[in-house]
């Protein structure tokens, strides 16, 4: 078997180890996502605006949030924390050292506008950087559930590099264990001291779709339609897709 073989086998292993380990968490936090994107659904209800999944993640965490937005078969109502400067083509001399500033977490939380009671899923291998760590204490005050998609193991064997100590896993409401090793890669190849294949991308991605199935079937077997994307690359795709989107445009930054 060749190295790239058995990288393929230890994600397929990777993945299978997520969702038998990890099953309760992702049912309480699906169902959390649904009960949050409902709650004005109550003839009762004062909410003026519907509720969102908000999703935060920086370096290449940050593609874990795109998969779950605007994305064919996705959820519509996914508001998506993007920060360029935080993602790894803005150059790691910035996003690298912006990762860890204290303090920049309040600016991005405050421009984003969440509601009590929506979700909120920072993603994290490692969790030990300021802006996940502080993400998680804003969040929490503000009245928010709070999500982590975080490596425990590589956490738990990681210095916090936030002044209190704390990690993401620590301070969240639900979390769930990508179950990656730490530092990510996984392939150990004759002659290279460090090793290839990182794990954390895929493992979110199938965290976060798997989420949104689940969530469409809470709508399914509550009498509800789920809000979910067709492709664009369909035919009536553009036009269904903006006429559902309508009802969260003032909540999505990406869609204004």
């Amino acid at each position: 078997m060749s190295a790239a073989d058995g990288y393929v086998k230890t994600v397929t292993e990777k993945i299978e180890n997520l969702l038998a380990t990890q099953k309760p968490v992702l049912e309480s936090v699906a169902l959390a996502i649904f009960k949050s994107l409902t709650s004005g659904d109550d003839a009762n209800s004062l909410k003026c605006t519907p509720n969102v999944w908000h999703l935060f993640g920086a370096g290449h965490s940050h593609m874990v949030v795109e998969e779950a937005f605007h994305r064919a078969g996705g959820l519509i109502p996914i508001n998506p924390w993007l920060e360029e400067y935080l993602m790894p083509h803005a150059g790691p001399s910035r996003n690298g050292p912006l990762e860890r500033l204290s303090g920049l977490a309040k600016v991005i939380f405050d421009f984003y506008k969440p509601q009590a009671g929506e979700v909120i899923t920072i993603i994290s291998n490692s969790g030990i950087n300021a802006t996940s760590v502080e993400m998680a204490e804003h969040a929490k005050k503000a009245g928010l559930i709070t999500v982590a998609i975080t490596n425990i193991e590589h956490s738990k064997k990681t210095s916090s590099r936030h002044v209190s100590g704390k990690k993401l896993y620590e301070l969240c409401d639900h979390v769930i264990d990508s179950g990656g090793i730490p530092g990510d890669a996984v392939v150990k190849i004759q002659g290279l001291d460090v090793p290839v294949g990182p794990l954390s991308t895929i493992l979110g991605s199938i965290t976060v779709n798997y989420l949104s199935v689940r969530v469409c079937e809470y709508f399914s077997e509550s009498g509800k339609v789920a809000p979910v994307y067709l492709s664009a690359n369909l035919p009536g795709g553009d036009e269904r897709n903006k006429k559902l989107e309508q009802q969260y445009k003032s909540r999505i930054s990406r869609l204004q």
